[in-house]
């Protein structure tokens, strides 16, 4: 039968296409660092949806209150949500994960229109598509976003955790080493509420987060054979679809390049 091993295995050829990517290579000024961010603030915004299904699922978000099955996992859910949803900021203030990043997206003058015009359409009870299609969003992006939410509406906790864990928290530490080594040469007063954001991650979710979330793929799977089937064939498709984000990433910093050269 599958288990932990087996997938991490059979997840090393997708981790080594994602953590080789041409996309960090080319991450070598501020504008590429901005068209990097305009389009990964989504998988930023994004990511606190998935983080709450699994809270709805994992731990009691209804009332009258009950005790829940596994505290451990509810508690391991519960930790996640304070650090991304109302940490600490370089300067005390509590916010969350996707304010911080916002703000350093102001800092180095990234463009948050497009984002700011998604979530104000969605809070109008736009749907998520609908709210795509109004801002024109990246083909590549939009597919990556669809993906989650398709999973998040299973309702199946073990495909949503599988999404989490495998397609975010496993492997966003070794990507974001990738990138400060690439901001890093630019001036770092242009990137120090990135580089804060970057490195707040990489301690949480490389020395916390990751080591739990894969206790919590164990416990939801259990014995059975189909959910970890399930859970390899999510987490072969959410680093499939974080790749062709890079791509699409990459493709945009690419034609801002040759664009540059022709003025």
């Amino acid at each position: 039968m599958i288990n932990l091993y087996t997938i991490t295995q059979e997840l090393k050829p997708l981790q080594k296409q994602l953590n080789n990517h041409k996309l960090y290579n080319n991450l070598n000024s501020i504008d590429d660092i901005k068209i990097f961010m305009e389009q990964h603030v989504f998988a930023v915004w994004d990511f606190m949806s998935l983080l709450k299904a699994l809270q709805n699922h994992l731990t009691n978000t209804s009332l009258p209150w009950i005790p829940v099955n596994n505290p451990s996992t509810a508690r391991f859910i519960n930790e996640i949500v304070l650090g991304e949803e109302s940490d600490i900021n370089e300067i005390g203030e509590p916010k969350s994960h996707y304010e911080m990043y916002i703000d350093a997206m102001h800092q180095i003058g990234a463009e948050t229109i497009s984002i700011n015009t998604f979530v104000d359409t969605i809070s109008n009870g736009f749907s998520i598509n609908e709210a795509s299609s109004i801002i024109n969003l990246n083909t590549k992006t939009k597919a990556f976003i669809n993906f989650t939410f398709d999973i998040i509406n299973t309702n199946e906790p073990h495909k949503i955790a599988s999404a989490f864990t495998f397609g975010r928290e496993d492997v966003i530490p070794d990507m974001f080493f990738q990138i400060i080594n690439q901001s890093e040469k630019e001036s770092a007063a242009s990137y120090s509420k990135l580089t804060y954001y970057l490195k707040r991650h990489i301690e949480l979710d490389g020395d916390q987060h990751g080591p739990l979330s894969l206790k919590m793929i164990e416990e939801l799977c259990g014995n059975s054979e189909q959910k970890w089937n399930d859970v390899l064939e999510v987490a072969k498709k959410a680093l499939t679809h974080r790749i062709a984000l890079w791509q699409g990433i990459l493709d945009l910093i690419s034609v801002n390049k040759k664009a540059l050269v022709t003025l």
